[in-house]
Parts: C-alpha cells; structure tokens; sequence
C-alpha cells in the first residue's frame, strides 16, 4: 500500500481546512487510515484515523469536535476536515495506515506513511 496527501495550505485561526489522503494498492478489512502531526521542535502526534472496513473513527482530545475524518471507499480515500483552527493546529500532517485498524494506529502508529503537507494558521 501506498500512501498520497494533498490538500492543506495556509487559513486564518477560526476558518476550516481539508487534507486527502488516497490510499494505492490492496487493502484488508481491518485497514485504517488516519492522520499524524509534528510541529516544529515537538513529536508527531496522533490527530484522528478512520477504519475503512466500517467508518469507525478515533480523534486526539485536542481536536475532538473541530475535525472529522471521513473514508470513501470507493475512492480508497479518507479526508480530515479541520475546523475552527487554531495557531497550535499549524503543523505538517502526514497521512498513515495500517491494517491492524484505527485503535492500533492511534495507540501504536503506522506501518505506512505518505508524505507530509502543511497546514498553516495564522493568528
């Protein structure tokens, strides 16, 4: 499986955003897709992944109620719909899978990365 982003760009602090990710190859059931995030000088972490299988979803508290992943399967794709931004949002978000499903991919990352876009917020 690969992996492909797009989307992102830069948005001022309270607007909404998008990222896509599309995912080539063959993938099992249980595969989900999801999103990471490292801003400058801290970790990549974990922002929200959706199973393909059946739409279930995982979010960080820290964006619960502003983003929603969702999946299209016929496309092989999931987007992140980021809203009410705020500065502390502003990061590179990378698009991951795996297919251990979203559960792994929150608790214990991906096996597969694409590249990283970047969002910027501006205050």
């Amino acid at each position: 499986v690969q992996l492909q982003a797009s989307g992102g760009g830069l948005v001022q602090a309270g607007g909404s955003l998008s990222v896509f990710c599309a995912a080539s190859g063959r993938t099992r059931n249980s595969y989900a897709m999801g999103w990471f995030r490292q801003a400058p000088g801290k970790e990549r972490e974990f922002v929200a992944a959706v199973r393909l299988l059946d739409g279930r979803t995982d979010y960080a508290d820290s964006v619960k109620g502003r983003f929603i992943i969702a999946r299209d399967n016929a496309k092989n794709s999931v987007t992140l719909e980021m809203n009410s931004l705020k500065p502390e949002d502003m990061a590179v978000y990378y698009c991951a899978g795996d297919p251990r499903g979203s559960s792994w991919l929150k608790l214990r990352g991906a096996d597969t990365w694409g590249q990283g876009t970047q969002v910027t917020v501006s205050s």
